[in-house]
């Protein structure tokens, strides 16, 4: 028996093992409405163009820019869910992961579990449709600057244009200003020595950054109907 690929079922078991286990990436596809989702799962920390330590839980952004590229080319695949467990990581290689699940006309769908915090925020928004479960967090709070740096005023302009780069991004792919983002990334009242904002579950949606309560149940509900309605246009 072949699969939608024409690959012997077997030979496509085995290569979506694989992936799971390299890349935390696997196609659901025994759903009743037949539907092929490719499942990304973003754990760990964001590694950009420095290698982590090997005891550290990654999500390579060399690996799945590829595989976005390859959603959006394939015929076979109908929509993408994003699952979201981070502590944030490297800003550009976040950023870039961000724009391109922005930019694929696939529907999309995130769904926050743990946390999806600092560069993760704009992963979580990047997506047409946005769920946190109850219990999940998000921590906003500015770019941090971290070994030494010179104190002249072009370094703190190249860290702000990075930091509205960001806040921008946000705002403009949920319903929250970017006003109100760097209030909460400036709140000093809540994290100790340290400025930024923890929202847990519904704060986050009442914020306008998420936009429901849910867990993989509703995610895939809705990713279901966002695929129907695409197909029926």
């Amino acid at each position: 028996m072949e699969n939608r690929e024409g690959k012997p079922r077997d030979e496509g078991r085995e290569q979506e093992e694989q992936e799971m286990r390299e890349y935390g990436q696997m196609t659901l596809e025994e759903n009743s409405r037949e539907y092929r989702i490719h499942l990304l799962n973003v754990i760990g920390e964001i590694e950009g163009h420095e290698n982590l330590p090997g005891n550290s839980k990654t999500t390579k952004y060399e690996h799945v820019l590829p595989q976005l590229a390859a959603i959006e080319d394939s015929r076979d695949i109908d929509g993408l869910l994003i699952l979201i467990n981070s502590v944030g990581g490297d800003v550009e290689a976040g950023l870039a992961i961000a724009e391109m699940i922005a930019s694929l006309s696939k529907p999309t769908v995130s769904l926050v579990l743990g946390g999806s915090h600092s560069i993760c925020v704009p992963l979580a928004v990047s997506t047409d449709y946005s769920f946190i479960v109850e219990t999940g967090t998000m921590l906003i709070h500015p770019v941090r600057m971290s070994g030494m740096i010179l104190g002249v005023p072009q370094t703190y302009d190249y860290f702000k244009k990075i930091q509205d780069r960001i806040t921008g991004f946000i705002s403009r792919h949920c319903g929250i200003t970017q006003e109100r983002l760097e209030e909460l990334m400036l709140e000093t009242g809540m994290l100790t020595k340290d400025m930024g904002t923890i929202l847990v579950g519904g704060e986050a949606v009442e914020e306008g950054l998420i936009n429901e309560i849910g867990g993989i149940r509703e995610a895939l509900e809705k990713l279901y109907d966002m695929i129907a309605e695409r197909q029926k246009a």
